[in-house]
């Protein structure tokens, strides 16, 4: 099925070289354009592309920066609270002392967390200072102020006092819009963990900063902390885990890297180490190339269009005087009457198209010379043929006819009379002229009729003929002379009954006429040699005597209607022969009956 639609595509192309032209044209004027318009929408692309992760780069280099400065100011909170006198006098009198000491200094903890929580305005929302030493835990917010002893380390501090980490940052587990800033108190002579201060931080203070590396809702803006983890994000869908386990793996403190359709930017925030990430899609980039990328395709499609009907214009007045030539080959029929084309044109081909109509023309005057000298040297040996009719059979005949005249009763003599008359009355009219099937089929009868006279015992003649085939034109002479063959080649030599049947029916597009007869048949060879014989196109006109031979009717088929009609023989020996006459139906439409 495939293939017969590629053919039916192709055929137009294979056949006309000014389809061929005009696609060559057209291919060679429209390829380039559409090669130049996707280059330079993929180059535009490319450019759109760099740019976007060059500004991201230093976007999310500048962004963290600034994160760093805002961490670095929450750590000042906290080192101003380390160094405070208050929180060393604390400590010290934390186990000795009088009550009254151990007052003041709790008093003054207090109002060095309390000035530092108010002094940072909005930054932190809480304050939370733990001493190991003597298990207090003091707690400052906008809604709390207080001090309570503790059981034992509180788990969000056991990272610092038991693992011996200097700092952690955690999302807050009752408010995840929130962090928490954890820092250690270390004795300076042994680094001993004597407590933990902790801020409490809303992101959203962040937001801010966070703004200047999105660029839309597109962009994923993220922190995370050192180990991989997500500590915030503003909106978006979270990252996966395979791209925060890649940054995870990554050796650089910052750059990019793309995957799964995105490019993913990371950079360290000093001096916390949390991880800034931005995410972009590709389709991001593709998106901001489309305004320029539609620009390009109008163009391109208008340039297309121009082009084509440049192509096409000039194709069809490169291939006309081409396409006209070809007609000239193909009119160059036999004898067929046309005028010579006069060409316009000056070039090569005006010369070979003038040439060509006048070689032309000779050949076509040429063919018609000698087609008309053979034609008329055939139509002349016919007429010689019919003014003589085989002697012997007319002998018979009129001696037939003498004894029948005193055996016979008078209107059985005048059939046979009458039959010969009109034999000798369609012979002598012009041969040159084609005859309907029906004036062949009555010319026929009458020989035949004369044929069962003479042989009434033992001929048996029937014919089988459809009678809407009988306006079908046929030369003149044609059935009566294979009739004639079959009695003096295969039935003359035969005892026994004589049959002769003639046929004449419908074949698809085509008229059949079979004249069989139960002669003695054809040996082979000399079959072999009467077929190829037959398959010529040329030869003499009788190959017996003063008779019409078979060939003979075969070279005038081919005369009047060409090489698709002739005659086909076949026989076996001792069982007879069949001649097979075939004719197109819409060879002619008018005859003489």
């Amino acid at each position: 099925m495939l293939t017969k639609l590629l053919q039916k595509l192709i055929e137009p192309f294979r056949r006309s070289i000014r389809n061929k032209l005009i696609l060559s044209m057209i291919i060679i004027s429209v390829v380039p354009i559409i090669a130049v318009t996707g280059l330079a929408a993929e180059n535009n692309r490319q450019t759109i592309e760099t740019e976007v992760i060059s500004t991201s780069v230093s976007n999310m280099k500048w962004t963290a920066v600034y994160l760093g400065d805002q961490f670095a100011k929450l750590n000042n909170i906290i080192y101003s609270i380390l160094i405070s006198p208050n929180l060393k006098d604390y400590l010290a009198n934390s186990d000795e002392g009088s009550l009254s000491t151990q007052f003041a200094a709790q008093r003054g903890i207090r109002e060095t967390l309390t000035n530092s929580f108010y002094s940072a305005g909005d930054q932190i929302s809480g304050l939370e200072l733990y001493l190991v030493e003597p298990a207090k835990l003091f707690t400052i917010n906008g809604t709390q102020d207080d001090i309570k002893s503790v059981a034992g380390v509180p788990d969000l501090y056991k990272p610092l006092i038991e693992q011996n980490q200097d700092f952690i940052i955690v999302t807050d587990s009752e408010n995840h819009d929130q962090f928490k800033l954890i820092r250690s108190i270390n004795r300076f002579e042994d680094r001993q963990k004597l407590g933990t201060i902790a801020l409490t931080i809303r992101w959203s203070m962040l937001d801010q900063t966070l703004e200047l590396i999105k660029k839309g809702e597109a962009h994923q803006v993220l922190i995370a902390g050192s180990d991989g983890k997500i500590l915030y994000q503003s909106e978006g869908v979270s990252a996966s885990e395979k791209t925060m386990k890649r940054i995870e793996q990554m050796p650089d403190k910052h750059g990019y890297f793309q995957m799964d359709g995105q490019y993913v930017f990371y950079d360290t925030i000093d001096p916390v180490g949390l991880k800034l990430v931005t995410i972009i899609p590709t389709s991001f980039i593709n998106k901001s190339a489309q305004a320029t990328l539609h620009f390009g395709v109008i163009i391109g499609a208008i340039s297309v269009m121009a082009s084509i009907l440049l192509a096409v214009l000039l194709a069809w007045r490169m291939a006309t005087p081409i396409v006209s030539l070809a007609r000239s080959m193909r009119g160059l029929g036999l004898i067929k009457e046309s005028e010579v084309p006069i060409s316009n044109r000056v070039d090569e081909i005006g010369l070979l198209e003038t040439k060509l109509n006048n070689m032309s023309s000779r050949i076509k005057e040429h063919i018609k010379t000698e087609y008309s000298m053979n034609l008329d040297k055939k139509t002349s040996e016919l007429k010689a043929l019919q003014a003589q009719i085989n002697p012997h059979f007319l002998h018979n005949t009129l001696q037939m006819i003498g004894s029948m005249l005193f055996t016979k009763k008078p209107t059985e003599c005048y059939d046979i009379i009458r039959s010969l008359s009109e034999m000798f009355r369609y012979i002598i009219r012009n041969p040159d002229d084609l005859a309907s099937l029906k004036a062949e089929m009555d010319h026929l009868h009458n020989y035949m009729r004369i044929q069962q006279q003479r042989f009434a015992t033992r001929l048996h003649y029937t014919t089988q003929i459809d009678e809407n085939l009988l306006k079908c034109p046929i030369p003149k002479l044609t059935l009566q002379p294979l009739v004639e063959n079959a009695f003096i080649h295969g039935l003359e030599s035969k005892s026994g009954d004589w049959i002769v049947s003639v046929a004449v029916f419908r074949k698809k597009d085509r008229v059949v006429i079979e004249i069989c007869d139960n002669g003695v048949g054809i040996e082979v060879d000399k079959l072999t040699q009467l077929r190829n014989m037959l398959d010529g196109e040329s030869g003499p006109m009788w190959t017996d005597g003063n008779r019409i031979g078979i060939q003979n009717v075969a070279s005038r088929l081919y005369m009047h209607f060409g090489a698709n009609h002739g005659i086909q023989i076949n026989s076996e020996q001792g069982k007879g022969t069949t001649v097979t006459v075939q004719l197109a139906m819409e060879v002619g439409s008018q005859a003489d009956e």
